[in-house]
């Protein structure tokens, strides 16, 4: 019989981005914040590195994050640390439809609808602002790798949601940057990284056939069914088994994905989700924010 593969730890680990430390409440939404919001901090590497400190911030944080793996690869107890650029898709129409009702509303009635006769959010596409928004994270990406030495992800997780493929495709597809290698664009479609499933049309995707079609350049992960098997009408997924979910998505990232930064377009909820399962503060994000997470994974006995 196969042994089985160890059981994996995951934490979020704070002091080095802003990010970190901004407000957990509702009436809050954070944006992206230049640089991604590292802190200029000093780093035990930093004397071998940069001993004249000539370099930028992220050029020493990635050394930083480099050595951290190297060292976790030699430990007794493996360790591994894996720097999510976690991005929330643009506005969609559901969202529209919901501040225009109120969430009350939203959820009591007309999240169950597929639309009201004029617009339609099952499986919501981007709004122009929506649109607008997945292109600025584009200009962002170009201006940061550009000004602050940011890396680029060599590779892309995206949910199979609308929203999500539009937006990784404006914020990624024909991304540019002077005298920077630009990564091949390829996302990964991947059903662990869905919005809370259940009840909610807006959060139930298309047939396989239907992505495929209309977004050519992507991949979908082994075992992609054609219809929607997760989705049910009648049941609401809760915050607990979607954070189990997202889980579930860490434990194939760590096992399959040996960079040490990837990007993932997503939804607020899986990112609230993703925060929960990792211990980080469940910081909401504004339509088409990125946010930097940087996760521990240890094996636990």
């Amino acid at each position: 019989m196969a042994a089985s593969a160890p059981r994996l730890k995951y934490t979020a680990v704070t002091g080095f981005f802003k990010h970190s430390d901004e407000p957990a409440i509702p009436s809050f939404e954070s944006i992206t914040l230049p640089g991604l919001g590292l802190i200029d901090r000093a780093y035990e590497t930093d004397d071998t590195f940069d001993p004249r400190r000539e370099k930028q911030p992220w050029e020493r944080f990635v050394h930083y994050l480099g050595h951290l793996n190297s060292q976790g690869a030699t430990a007794d107890k493996a360790v591994a640390y894996k720097l999510i650029y976690a991005a929330r898709h643009g506005e969609g129409y559901h969202n529209v439809m919901e501040a225009k009702v109120g969430t009350v509303e939203w959820e009591a009635h007309w999240a169950r609808l597929d639309g009201d006769g004029t617009t339609t959010w099952s499986d919501a596409s981007l709004t122009p602002t929506g649109i607008s928004e997945a292109r600025a994270i584009q200009v962002f990406w170009a201006d940061a790798a550009s000004s602050f030495k940011l890396p680029l992800a060599p590779r892309h997780y995206v949910s199979p949601l609308a929203r999500c493929l539009e937006t990784c495709e404006l914020a990624f597809a024909g991304l540019t940057v002077p005298d920077t290698p630009v990564p091949p664009f390829k996302p990964i479609i991947k059903e662990l990284v869905r919005e809370r499933l259940g009840v909610h049309t807006c959060d139930r995707r298309r047939s396989r056939t239907w992505i495929a079609e209309n977004y050519p350049l992507f991949a979908f992960e082994d075992g992609f069914a054609e219809a929607d098997e997760l989705w049910n009408p009648d049941v609401r997924e809760t915050l607990e088994e979607h954070a189990a979910r997202v889980e579930g998505f860490l434990d194939n990232l760590f096992a399959n994905d040996r960079s040490d930064i990837v990007s993932l377009t997503a939804h607020s909820g899986t990112i609230l989700a993703l925060y929960f399962a990792i211990g980080h503060p469940e910081v909401r994000l504004a339509p088409g924010t990125v946010v930097p997470v940087l996760i521990k994974a240890e094996v636990v006995e």
